[in-house]
């Protein structure tokens, strides 16, 4: 009998080879039939940030369903400015500490952070808080990959506008991708949440932004799909993204999905955004996947459970 391969190991060999294909010809989506009634789509945790973490996590089926023991995991923060916590233009360093550290408990062999950072490297890790704050669980944990080296050519085969681009290796080497984004708004794109967040595990992201770059972020995402999204909600940069200094409201707020195109929707639904209220499709990138099939921005036909901590 012919070996089953995991959907997991499927997306890493199409990454490596090239030929994953970015979404269906027809751009239809059709949803996945579930069994797990009473695991929601997305899961929305309000409070301390180290406990709303765990919690929203947990409500979608726990660390456990996505990192199994001995996985090799990528976490993917924004810790690309040298600016503090407050600032909300990168992840909080307790929730992606804790975020790591869950991993680790799953049995996770190794947990990397990566980000190609825009500012200086050393600075972003140390001022953004994230390297102290995870460099306590593992001092080799963090790292920002600013060096060609860091980074191997792909094919993105079925993409629109981003046919080739120059990936980071430790996500070719990976089991598991966690998108860990902080919830902020962007000159560019309108939003910075997981699938724009992509862009920090590739090299060259100029050539990005000489084509649409709405489209090219669904692109990518079509190969840096992650199998797990946290969404850092404590604090929102609702203006002057993606690094600040704009207007920060403070959420409290953690949102978790298997679906990276569902949770940002979900996140464009439940903040404001230049003080004003967006539907999700009207974020170009977040419909675009949508269209593509590579998950759900109709968040109002979706599961969602939410607590108070």
């Amino acid at each position: 009998m012919a070996k089953k391969i995991s959907r997991r190991d499927f997306l890493k060999f199409h990454a490596q080879s090239g030929l994953f294909l970015a979404g269906s010809a027809t751009g239809i989506f059709i949803p996945r039939l579930s069994f797990a009634s009473t695991i929601p789509d997305i899961g929305v945790a309000k409070g301390k940030t180290v406990e709303a973490t765990k919690a929203a996590v947990n409500l979608i089926g726990g660390i456990e369903s996505v990192v199994k023991n001995g996985d090799r995991v990528l976490i993917k923060p924004n810790m690309s400015f040298a600016r503090s916590p407050e600032a909300a233009s990168n992840t909080h360093p307790d929730v992606v500490k804790t975020v790591a550290a869950m991993c680790k408990e799953a049995g996770a062999s190794k947990v990397i952070i990566l980000d190609h950072t825009l500012a200086p490297g050393k600075r972003c890790l140390q001022i953004s808080g994230i390297g102290p704050a995870c460099r306590a669980i593992d001092k080799n944990m963090v790292h920002a990959i600013n060096n060609s080296s860091f980074y191997k050519q792909v094919n993105i085969s079925g993409a629109r506008s981003l046919a080739q681009t120059d990936v980071a290796k430790e996500f070719l080497k990976a089991d598991v991708l966690i998108a860990v984004p902080v919830a902020k708004s962007h000159s560019a794109t309108g939003v910075s949440l997981s699938m724009k967040g992509m862009m920090g595990l590739i090299y060259n992201r100029r050539i990005m932004h000489r084509m649409d770059l709405h489209e090219t972020i669904v692109d990518l995402a079509s190969i840096l799909k992650a199998d797990l999204t946290i969404i850092d909600g404590t604090r929102v940069l609702s203006t002057g993204g993606p690094g600040g200094p704009g207007r920060v409201l403070k959420k409290d707020t953690i949102i978790a999905s298997k679906d990276m195109v569902a949770a940002d929707a979900f996140a464009v639904a439940a903040f404001e955004w230049y003080g004003k209220k967006f539907k999700p499709t009207q974020v170009k990138h977040i419909r675009l996947a949508h269209e593509r099939g590579l998950g759900r921005a109709d968040i109002e036909n979706l599961s969602v459970k939410t607590i108070s901590i």
